[in-house]
């Protein structure tokens, strides 16, 4: 038993200054994995984010209720901003470390928030197999009518469904299946589905999130499936795109994707006034 574990929140991916998607985030400590994921549960937040600094880098490690990540894109954005506030001057830039691999983040200062970016890596992208698709589209309520063109499988890190819809309106009416769709993706070891609305010319789109094999039913804002759509996108000449999420959740959040020259990912952040002390 650890007492008066201090655990600063971070509101990651903010719209206009509001909402975003409360993180934990805390120096690393000598935590077992269980330990861990206590984390999150105990500090009322999805996610949780490890940081280590170490001489001219620094290690990231996540954690939700279920267990650890290879990689979160909202806790990268949280962890920056975090770093930045600690830093010296008007904000970080150096190298962070998860899971095997090194990537740039910077995060500067305007006003009382933090303008994250980072590099999420390559994503890898195939065509869904007819079974993928059979199992884990009748959870999500997707039926023949609202399901358009364009569905992929993508990872960056691990596999997830990224499923476009035609409006924000039947994006918005969606009611999934928890239980049906942990089971499908339980069944192909998916993070979870994504869903999408179709692109506005001027690259606004609208998506949930949907990840109960993670502990996280719906996701406020989730950036690394971004990214994978992003890249996704880039391949039909769409590279610049503003992600709306977590307005079903009360919490609007938006993620920013640039696909070129290299693909970027971006979020403001604000670090909360209030540090939780907990006892794991």
């Amino acid at each position: 038993m650890i007492s008066r574990l201090s655990v600063t929140i971070v509101r990651a991916c903010l719209r206009e200054g509001v909402g975003g998607s409360p993180t934990a985030v805390l120096d690393e400590v000598p935590f077992s994995d269980d330990e861990r994921r206590r984390v999150p549960v105990l500090a009322g937040t999805s996610h949780a984010v490890f940081v280590s600094v170490r001489g001219s880098g620094v290690s990231l490690r996540f954690f939700t209720a279920e267990g650890e990540l290879p990689a979160c894109g909202h806790g990268t954005v949280a962890a920056l901003a975090y770093l930045a506030a600690h830093a010296r001057g008007a904000g970080y830039r150096g190298t962070l470390h998860a899971a095997g691999r090194s990537f740039a983040g910077r995060a500067v200062r305007e006003g009382t928030r933090f303008r994250a970016v980072f590099e999420p890596g390559a994503v890898e992208l195939r065509e869904p197999t007819p079974d993928e698709c059979a199992r884990a589209l009748p959870p999500l309520g997707i039926t023949p009518d609202t399901l358009v063109q364009g569905t992929r499988m993508a990872s960056v890190g691990r596999a997830r469904l990224l499923v476009p819809v035609a409006s924000r309106a039947e994006l918005a009416a969606l009611a999934p299946d928890f239980e049906g769709l942990r089971a499908a993706c339980d069944r192909f070891g998916l993070l979870g589905c994504y869903v999408y609305s179709v692109p506005k010319p001027s690259g606004r789109i609208a998506a949930r999130m949907f990840a109960p094999s993670i502990g996280v039913p719906e996701d406020i804002a989730n950036a690394n499936s971004t990214a994978c759509l992003a890249a996704d996108l880039a391949e039909r000449g769409i590279t610049e795109i503003a992600v709306d999420m977590g307005d079903s959740l009360g919490s609007p959040a938006t993620i920013t994707a640039s696909a070129r020259p290299v693909l970027r990912l971006g979020g403001v952040a604000e670090v909360a006034g209030v540090v939780r002390e907990l006892s794991v």
